[in-house]
C-alpha cells in the first residue's frame, strides 16, 4: 500500500513560501547595494567611458600608459610630436613639457627630385623622438608620419616615391611600431577633423553638447581647412558630393557623445599655395601684393613662378582684387543654400561655429605683423586686424620692410602683403565672417599646468593610441 503523506499544516505553507521570498529577495538586495555604492555615471560619459576611468589599476603596471609618435611632414618644414598618456588618455608629462616637439625646414615637397634626401630629412627628428620614449615602450608605440597638402601638390610619382623612402628609413632605422598605413598623405578631411579633435580636447569640450565645442580654421602651407560642429538635422541637410571626393560631413563618436563634424579641405588655398596662384593671376607682369623693390622667382610645388613687384610698388586695393580673383569668389556659382568660396557647402554656420579658433600661419603672420602677441598662447583679434595690418605693409618698400619687420623671414618679406591681404580676403570674402567678429588666434592651448601645440598630431596619436 502506498503511504500518505502527512496534511501540511499552515505554518509548514508559511515557512516554505518564506523560503522562496528569501531566494529572490536577497539578490534584488545585493544589486542595489552594488548600485548605491558605485558613483552614478554621468550623462555624457558612456559605459565604455565609466569603465575605462573609474576601474582601479596599480600605480605600478607599467602598461598603464602609452606614448605616440607623429611626424607632421607639411609644405613649409616637418614636425615630430611626442606624447604620452595615461590609461585614461590624459596627457602626461614628457619632462617639464606635455609633448616633445621638435621642427626643421624645409619640408619633405622640397625633395621632390630626391626621395631618399627627403626621408634623411627626417633622422634628427626621429633621433630625438626615441630619445624620450622608455627602450621598453618602444616596440609598441605607434609612429606616424602624415604628410599633408606639400606632397598632395606634387606632380607624378614624386609623392609616392618619398613616401616610400621614409617607410624604408622606419624599417632599417626605428625601433617604433610602424604598421602599414603609418606613413600616408593625409587628406584634408582627416587634417581638419584631427585639428578639431585636439583643439577641442584640449579646452576639455569633448563629451559636452555640439554647441558648447569651438570651431577651427587652421591655415598650412598648402592647404586650409574648417571644421566644426553642426547639429544632426544640419547635418541631414549636407549636400552629396561627387563620387571620390570626401563627403561635408564625418560622424564621429568621443567621450560618449556622437559629433556630426561639418569639415572642408580646400587644396591650393595655403598660405604658401595662394602666393603661387595670386602670382598666376599677374602672369609675368608686375604683381601689385609684391612689395616694391623685390624682382624674382617664386618656388612652390616643384614650380617656379615669376615675382615682382609692379612699377608703383604694391597696393592695398589692387592687392585684394588679385585675391579675390585667386581665391575665385566671384567666379564659381553656388548650387546650395550657401557657400563659401569655390562654389562649396559652407556647412550651414549654427552655434558650434560661433566660437571659432583659427591656427597656424594665421597666429604666424598676425605676430610678425606686431599686432599679436608671439609670446602668448593664444590672441583675440578680429578680421579686419589683418587689413589694417595689410595696409601698413603694402605702404612698405622691400629695403625698409626689413628693419620695420624684423621678425619676418627674409624670404617671406616681398609677400607680407600679400599674405596678410590674402588672410583678411579668406576670412571675410572667403569663409563669410564679419569683419568686426571677435575670432582667437591660436598657437598653443593651455591644458593642466602647461602649454600644448595645437596642431592636428594630437588627434592622430589620439586614434593611434585608442586602436593599437
Amino acid at each position: 500500500m502506498l503511504k500518505r503523506l502527512p496534511h501540511e499544516s499552515s505554518s509548514d505553507k508559511i515557512y516554505q513560501l518564506r523560503g522562496a521570498l528569501m531566494m529572490v529577495a536577497v539578490p534584488l538586495v545585493l544589486v542595489t547595494i552594488v548600485l548605491y555604492v558605485l558613483p552614478s555615471i554621468s550623462s555624457n560619459e558612456s559605459i565604455e567611458d565609466y569603465t575605462l576611468t573609474h576601474r582601479k589599476i596599480s600605480p605600478d603596471n607599467r602598461a598603464s600608459s602609452s606614448y605616440a609618435v607623429v611626424f607632421d611632414a607639411g609644405s613649409s618644414g616637418s614636425r615630430v610630436h611626442v606624447f604620452h598618456f595615461d590609461r585614461n588618455l590624459n596627457l602626461v608629462h614628457i619632462g617639464k613639457d606635455l609633448e616633445l616637439f621638435v621642427q626643421i625646414k624645409p619640408g619633405l615637397s622640397a625633395y621632390a627630385q630626391n626621395p631618399q634626401q627627403a626621408a634623411e630629412s627626417l633622422i634628427t627628428l626621429l633621433d630625438k623622438a626615441e630619445s624620450v620614449v622608455p627602450l621598453e615602450f618602444r616596440p609598441k608605440t605607434p609612429v606616424r608620419v602624415g604628410a599633408t597638402a606639400g606632397l598632395r601638390a606634387l606632380e607624378g610619382d614624386a609623392s609616392d616615391r618619398i613616401l616610400e623612402a621614409v617607410r624604408e628609413l622606419l624599417k632599417q632605422r626605428s625601433t617604433l611600431k610602424s604598421g602599414p598605413n603609418a606613413v600616408t598623405v593625409l587628406d584634408g578631411t582627416q587634417e581638419g577633423a584631427f585639428q578639431w579633435v585636439t583643439i577641442n580636447y584640449l579646452l576639455g569640450n569633448l563629451g559636452k553638447d555640439y554647441s558648447k565645442t569651438i570651431g577651427v580654421v587652421d591655415l598650412g602651407g598648402g592647404s586650409v581647412q574648417m571644421a566644426y560642429a553642426i547639429s544632426e538635422a544640419d547635418s541631414a541637410k549636407a549636400p552629396k558630393v561627387p563620387g571620390g571626393e570626401d563627403p561635408y560631413v564625418k560622424e564621429m563618436f568621443l567621450r560618449g557623445r556622437k559629433y556630426y563634424l561639418y569639415v572642408h579641405s580646400y587644396l591650393h588655398y595655403g598660405l604658401l599655395a595662394a602666393r603661387a596662384e595670386i602670382l598666376k593671376v599677374s602672369d609675368d607682369s608686375g604683381n601689385s601684393c609684391v612689395l616694391a623693390g623685390f624682382d624674382g622667382y617664386y618656388n612652390y610645388g616643384g614650380k617656379s613662378f615669376n615675382s615682382s613687384s609692379s612699377p608703383s610698388g604694391s597696393r592695398l586695393n589692387e592687392c585684394k582684387t588679385m585675391a579675390l580673383k585667386a581665391l575665385k569668389v566671384n567666379e564659381s556659382k553656388c548650387t546650395h543654400m550657401k557657400c563659401t568660396f569655390g562654389g562649396i557647402w559652407n556647412g550651414g554656420g549654427g552655434d558650434g561655429q560661433k566660437n571659432l579658433f583659427v591656427a597656424s600661419f594665421f597666429f604666424d603672420r598676425a605676430a610678425e605683423a606686431g599686432f599679436a602677441d608671439p609670446n602668448l598662447p593664444i590672441v583675440k583679434v578680429r578680421p579686419v586686424d589683418f587689413e589694417v595690418a595689410a595696409k601698413r605693409a603694402c605702404q612698405t618698400k622691400l629695403e625698409e620692410a626689413k628693419s620695420a619687420y624684423q621678425r619676418v623671414e627674409e624670404g617671406n618679406l616681398p609677400y607680407l602683403c600679400m599674405d596678410l591681404v590674402y588672410q583678411y580676403t579668406l576670412l571675410v570674402a572667403g569663409f563669410g565672417l564679419d569683419p568686426r567678429q571677435q575670432i582667437t588666434l591660436v598657437k598653443k592651448v593651455q591644458y593642466r599646468d602647461a602649454l600644448v601645440e595645437a596642431a592636428w598630431p594630437l588627434g592622430s596619436a589620439i586614434e593611434a593610441v585608442s586602436s593599437s
